[in-house]
């Protein structure tokens, strides 16, 4: 016969409803009790029955992840998705919560997998890893009044959503202040998806920060349009900008290497700085000097919001925000 709840109880003196409460995580248990309970946990072998448990409580203990329409290969590329859903997972195992993953090639996709996972009560709630500003899959997630968390700061709904992220106008002030402080005064913001929340809000921080030291603002340089590259051939060629900011590490690359092949260096004739400190900032040299967005930390506590929500479904919404870290590395220089 397994270990049970009560054989848990008993070796650490307590009630069998607070082993049970601490299975929940219940903010009414102390630290020190719901640490006494887990070692007790280990050392009897306990392991929680989480079918018989979903069966009272009615509840599936998963969690959603909705990603993004994958448009590009960049974007699939991209590391913050697998770095952010590993700690997701992580956080998610200590709560004896799995995960399951929504994911389409079209808006209607991803809606009708959104969908599936909620009518067949795979899921409790769901954490979105993407803002966009008219969201089929926000509109239903509202309509049906179902708990969710997104990673990101939201367009619409702003009292009825949780959110968890950095504050991106202070990336934006932070980075153009750093340049700042290293001598330039010609600073260029380069983007391959200006329409991403983030980046607005990080643009208007730089644009902010340049007013307050009353120094040129220039107009956001996106290289998905074609006819930006020339825009930004033309300010490099003729030397009237010495620092880029990019958007993040891996569009930092491409940004560099376009920089190089136009026979300048970096950090020698211009500067680059980026966003995210992911595995992109050092592949090659020069190493990028890139604001570390906290990755882990934003996953974590999407997973942490999601679990208040189906726990304490009263509670206001919050938005948390995450802190950052300026890593400075070999791709700027005092001008």
């Amino acid at each position: 016969m397994g270990v049970t709840i009560k054989d848990v109880a008993k070796e650490v003196g307590v009630a069998p409803s607070t082993v049970s409460r601490v299975l929940k995580d219940h903010p009414s248990i102390s630290g020190e009790t719901k640490e006494r309970v887990r070692k007790a946990m280990d050392k009897l072998g306990y392991v929680p029955n989480i079918s018989a448990r979903n069966l009272v409580s009615k509840l599936s203990n998963a969690i959603g992840v909705v990603l993004p329409i994958i448009e590009t290969k960049e974007r699939a590329s991209e590391p913050f998705y697998l770095e952010a859903i590993t700690a997701m997972n992580e956080e998610a195992s200590k709560h004896q919560v799995s995960l399951a993953i929504a994911s389409g090639n079209t808006e209607t996709e991803l809606l009708e997998a959104v969908t599936l996972l909620y009518l067949q009560k795979r899921v409790d709630s769901f954490i979105l890893m993407y803002v966009k500003e008219n969201d089929l899959i926000l509109d239903f997630l509202i309509e049906k009044n179902i708990p969710f968390t997104i990673i990101g700061h939201p367009y619409r709904y702003y009292n009825d959503t949780s959110c968890v992220d950095n504050d991106n106008q202070l990336l934006g002030r932070s980075v153009t202040q750093y340049l700042i402080d290293k001598g330039h005064k010609d600073i260029l913001f380069v983007t391959n998806n200006s329409t991403e929340n983030f980046f607005k809000e990080r643009f208007y921080g730089y644009e902010m920060c340049l007013k307050d030291n009353h120094l040129p603002c220039y107009p956001v340089c996106d290289l998905e349009k074609s006819n930006e590259f020339i825009q930004l051939d033309t300010l490099l060629s003729e030397r009237k900008i010495s620092a880029c900011i990019a958007i993040d590490d891996m569009f930092a690359l491409k940004v560099i290497q376009f920089i190089q092949l136009i026979g300048l260096t970096v950090p020698d004739d211009v500067s680059v700085i980026s966003f995210n400190n992911s595995i992109f900032s050092t592949l090659i040299h020069p190493y990028i000097t890139s604001v570390d967005i906290n990755t882990r930390e934003l996953a974590k506590s999407a997973v942490l919001e999601c679990l208040n929500q189906v726990n304490y479904p009263d509670e206001l919404k919050k938005r948390v925000i995450i802190p950052h870290k300026l890593i400075e590395r070999e791709s700027v220089i005092d001008y």
